[in-house]
């Protein structure tokens, strides 16, 4: 997972002309919640936050710099978007103790084709999240899981999942991920008497 860094400064102006002024400049308004529910004002130059804004996960961790000298280890909360001038308008970035595990959820995404598809197969879905705690450094932006390998009448579960000794899934490893069926009019008649 390679770092995702954004550079910050606090800022002491609010209000609504306050941010329009600041988008003009390029800026977009931000604040960063401390765990204890601080709330930091700060502002963030907005090409760099586009040119990671699509491939952010809410469990990629961003290192906030405040200020040139101030290092924090982030989360993004919430992200305000404007569909009509297709721009962020304000970002809400959520601090997180190094030290202390992060009890959380990470998306699941299946990649790759079926083999058992070419027999027929449909791939089904389960489900698209798994619950994991680990420290915010180790915590996967995502857990792709690859189904190629995949025959028909088979599964893939969360005990089958390898996210390295430093995480642990709290998910039951009875839940399935995928699973590759017959098509209702594949499954074989039963035998006639």
């Amino acid at each position: 997972m390679d770092q995702k860094i954004i550079n910050g400064k606090t800022r002491t102006v609010i209000g609504k002309s306050a941010a329009r002024r600041m988008r003009k400049e390029g800026r977009l308004p931000a604040v960063m919640y401390g765990s204890k529910g601080e709330a930091t004002l700060i502002d963030i130059d907005e090409k760099e936050f586009s040119k990671i804004y699509h491939l952010i996960t809410e469990s990629t961790l961003i290192d906030l710099k405040l200020d040139g000298k101030e290092d924090h280890e982030t989360f993004v909360k919430d992200i305000q978007y404007d569909i009509l001038s297709d721009r962020v308008e304000h970002v809400d970035f959520y601090a997180v103790d190094p030290k202390k595990p992060l009890h959380t959820k990470i998306p699941v995404r299946l990649s790759g084709s079926p083999a058992g598809i070419r027999l027929g197969g449909i791939l089904e879905s389960g489900i698209t999240d798994i619950v994991v705690e680990c420290l915010p450094r180790d915590l996967p932006e995502r857990c792709v899981v690859d189904v190629s390998n995949l025959e028909l009448k088979h599964s893939i579960h969360v005990r089958d999942l390898k996210l390295g000794d430093k995480v642990k899934i709290h998910t039951s490893g009875d839940a399935t991920i995928a699973t590759l069926k017959y098509t209702k009019a594949d499954i074989p008649a039963p035998a006639a008497e």
